[in-house]
């Protein structure tokens, strides 16, 4: 590590840095032990600031820290060994954690976005960062080497990077429409792009990324011009309540710092697997069209030719059209959103006669639809269903009724299939990891008295990217079987 660094340093915990060793990003709030200035001042997890303190204290120790027992007056009873200095000090960093951000750092010397080195106890480098002084990720990573220097070229070097990966991973006829920027596994923490034909679509979801939009979105669209590509705009969706975790207001709309006055409708056209699809990137979900089950959508569509295929949760009609285009007989695509069913419906007339009459739309609770279409023998004699329904969880505390949740539509989808028939079945929820998942469908495929052949085990498209290390990156399930 270089010597003489401007930056701050943060002083993180044995337990933070084994974390950042093994390959994750972020650095917790309780896992900071102090901030030091290149000046010498720091500050304890507790607020306070002294020049020197921690040092002054680890030097001078932590009292009896020999290990040995202590006998309390004539009584002769024996109290229990004393604790190391670093040992009590961490048990009344837990009991006294701050109860304001202004009990933590001054805003005036380090702001929401300050670059932070990031260090262990002794000193050895770990990493460089981005200060959030609103949320529990109080640091994440940009960079474990020491030598970067964080000007606009930094910045966009990375954005070259990103882009170069995903021309290579997907190919000059899917790169019209993917994800450009995938947060942490492109180390732009909390920064989202999608790209949709003419227009970039972001999420800015951390203090960091916010502070460098200015350097960050002008660097977007020179990589994409000398590219060759042309592009309208930059749209932001940051209608996204996460922000306020970061101290962030909600906001949406072109981002005008581009220079240009007409970005013209918030509407656009792509194409995928075939499949075209108008996109509402200002009123659709996150940036307006899924993007992470593009491979996972034309596997199906092998599976469906000659099949009658029920699509439930279809949002925009992604897996319903992908299997009508694939030779379906006959595809009923379901969602309880009326204005998704109308997007769908649109979507398939889009596509032409030869897609769109082979396709029904429905509006309707796949918890009522399901059971429903189970009590009456599966009167359409769908032999293809697919389910793909949102999150059922986002925390951990909430995986237990999510695994129910999920357990519930499998098992009365394999009630409905006849035996032969076809599933595919997604979670998009991280918290819902491979092995649970896994496991619900095993018990929901014994209590439906079925035996599954798996076909295939998929994830999200490469343009995705899961990086080793940093489990949020891995978060899309979605498996193939035939019911037997």
């Amino acid at each position: 590590m270089k010597t003489n660094r401007a930056y701050p340093r943060a002083v993180i915990t044995e337990k933070g840095a084994r974390a950042l060793e093994s390959g994750h990003p972020w650095v917790y709030e309780g896992e900071i032990r102090r901030f030091a200035l290149p000046s010498g001042q720091a500050w304890d997890n507790n607020g306070s600031l002294k020049p020197g303190a921690w040092e002054e204290a680890d030097a001078n120790g932590g009292g009896n820290t020999s290990g040995t027992a202590e006998t309390e007056g004539d009584s002769g009873t024996t109290r229990p060994k004393r604790d190391d200095f670093r040992e009590r000090r961490r048990r009344k960093e837990l009991l006294n954690a701050p109860r304001t951000e202004d009990e933590i750092i001054p805003l005036d010397a380090l702001p929401d976005g300050s670059i932070v080195d990031v260090v262990n106890l002794k000193g050895t480098y770990l990493g460089t960062g981005l200060l959030s002084r609103h949320s529990r990720i109080r640091v994440r990573l940009v960079t474990r080497n020491a030598n970067d220097d964080f000007s606009p070229a930094f910045w966009e070097r990375k954005i070259r990077w990103a882009w170069e990966y995903r021309k290579t991973v997907m190919g000059d006829d899917d790169i019209t429409a993917c994800r450009v920027i995938f947060s942490e596994a492109d180390e732009f923490p909390g920064l989202i792009v999608d790209r949709f034909n003419d227009v970039l679509v972001t999420q800015t979801l951390s203090a960091g990324m916010e502070r460098l939009k200015p350097v960050i979105f002008p660097a977007l669209l020179r990589v994409f011009a000398e590219d060759g590509v042309s592009l309208r705009g930059i749209y932001e969706r940051n209608d996204v309540a996460t922000r306020a975790l970061e101290g962030l207001e909600q906001t949406t709309g072109w981002w005008s710092d581009s220079g240009a006055s007409d970005f013209g409708p918030s509407l656009t056209d792509i194409t995928e697997n075939g499949v075209r699809y108008h996109v509402d990137f200002a009123n659709g979900q996150k940036t307006g069209f899924f993007l992470d089950q593009k491979y996972n959508r034309r596997a199906v569509a092998r599976l469906a030719r000659g099949r009658r295929v029920l699509d439930c949760c279809t949002h925009t009609g992604s897996f319903a059209l992908n299997a009508a285009l694939g030779g379906a007989q006959f595809v009923r695509a379901v969602d309880v959103s009326e204005t998704a069913i109308d997007m769908a419906r649109e979507n398939a007339r889009l596509n032409g006669p030869d897609v769109s009459d082979r396709m029904d739309f429905t509006v309707a609770n796949i918890f009522d639809l399901l059971p429903e279409l189970e009590r009456t023998h599966n009167p359409e004699r769908f032999d293809f269903i697919i389910l793909d329904p949102p999150a059922f969880t986002k925390s951990r505390s909430t995986i237990g009724s999510a695994a129910r949740g999920y357990r519930e539509i499998n098992y009365r989808a394999m009630r409905i299939l006849p035996r032969g028939g076809y599933l595919a079945t997604c979670s998009c929820s991280h918290f819902m990891d491979h092995e649970h998942f896994k496991r619900m469908l095993a018990e929901a495929a014994r209590d439906a008295g079925v035996r599954l052949r798996q076909i295939e085990e998929r994830q999200q498209a490469p343009d995705h990217p899961i990086v080793w290390g940093i489990p949020e990156t891995d978060y899309l399930k979605c498996l193939l079987f035939q019911v037997v």
